[in-house]
């Protein structure tokens, strides 16, 4: 009957249907007030697909060929653009104000971007230039939602004071003083960042993550057993993220993301093999908890967290992630929970879930371990 059939649709619609588990990336920015009363921004960004208006998860190599093979005029063209579009879509606002700048992309045609890991043509920075006014009182940062989230670093030479603070999209920074003493930032508005950042790791963006906590709410129609995983997990992945970020220990990408994606095919063909829990069920899921809070490292890391706010930043993140994931045990609850313990449930709607679940994450481990493989 059609109406049985549409809980288990809206959950199998919560599958990705990409290889990409962590597309959360930050446009790293580092505003610099120099002693000479100038001042320069360094924006971090895929300027070769922003030349050619891709998609910045689109493929580099891809990219890279195509600016490489643009006449001199269309290139010329394509970086005339490129800069309209830091004129139009970043702002440095003195006291309110927009200051002028000029844009140049230092990496073109040098050794960061002819011997870059990542092929490139143009580089990854984007420098804009300008003189800080006279008598200005404060600044303020915008880029607009052409970009991803902004992770900001403003660096005040002429006082030895550094901020750093992350945007999220189309957001505009708290202003930054440029006389006075120093202010803190705010715990709560620091607070407030990393826990949103926890979430979103998780909602939309987490999207193997996803897949692993939907496995483990398919097993069983009791909510003992997924009470038991949860909590395993929760805790093996908090314990490796504090270590990775106090740097006790870490494991490269090219070997944690294969794995994680192994771990979701793991639950979701022992859920196909069993109906209940595992006496070492728990015990797999603990571990594979530690494998997932690396991959929850990697965004702290990009990050660069520092060093007070390591502690509040740790623990929001970590908040974070755990509502995230209680909301997608939500989510699933909403759509098949009122079907756990009919008797047909688990033929109708934890196999198939569960035998799609599998089919993604083995294609992740064979994409993601070729990608590790690739020079």
């Amino acid at each position: 009957m059609t109406w049985i059939r549409l809980p288990a649709a809206a959950l199998l619609a919560l599958l990705p249907a990409t290889a990409d588990g962590h597309p959360l990336t930050f446009t790293d920015t580092t505003v610099v007030l120099q002693r000479d009363g100038t001042f320069r921004a360094d924006l971090v960004v895929d300027l070769d697909a922003l030349a050619l208006g891709a998609p910045q998860s689109a493929d580099d190599a891809e990219l890279a060929a195509a600016v490489r093979g643009l006449p001199p005029a269309e290139l010329d063209a394509a970086l005339g653009r490129l800069r309209r579009l830091f004129e139009r879509r970043v702002r440095l606002r003195f006291d309110g104000e927009p200051a002028p700048f000029e844009v140049s992309f230092p990496d073109h045609g040098t050794p960061a971007a002819t011997e870059s890991e990542i092929p490139t043509v143009l580089g990854l920075t984007a420098r804009l230039t300008g003189e800080v006014p006279a008598g200005a009182a404060e600044l303020e940062f915008f880029a607009s939602r052409a970009f991803a989230e902004v992770n900001l670093t403003i660096r005040d030479d002429r006082r030895g004071v550094t901020r750093q603070a992350l945007l999220e999209r189309g957001a505009r920074s708290d202003p930054f003083p440029l006389a006075g003493p120093a202010t803190a930032a705010d715990a709560w508005s620091t607070a407030g960042r990393y826990l949103r950042l926890g979430f979103v790791h998780i909602l939309p963006r987490g999207l193997d993550h996803i897949l692993f906590v939907l496995g483990l709410f398919l097993l069983g129609a009791r909510l003992g057993p997924l009470v038991w995983q949860v909590s395993a997990f929760t805790v093996a992945h908090a314990v490796t993220l504090s270590l990775a970020v106090f740097d006790v220990v870490s494991l490269p990408p090219r070997i944690v993301e294969p794995l994680i994606a192994l771990s979701i095919v793991y639950v979701a063909v022992e859920n196909i093999l069993t109906d209940r829990l595992t006496p070492w069920r728990p015990a797999t899921v603990f571990l594979f908890g530690l494998l997932h809070g690396l991959g929850f490292a990697g965004v702290l890391r990009e990050l660069g967290l520092p060093a007070d706010e390591r502690w509040l930043g740790l623990l929001t993140f970590n908040a974070g992630i755990e509502v995230g994931q209680l909301a997608v045990i939500g989510i699933a609850f909403a759509a098949v929970g009122w079907y756990r313990r009919r008797p047909w449930y688990r033929r109708r709607v934890a196999i198939p879930a569960s035998a799609l679940i599998a089919a993604v994450g083995l294609l992740w481990t064979v994409e993601r371990a070729l990608d590790a493989g690739s020079p």
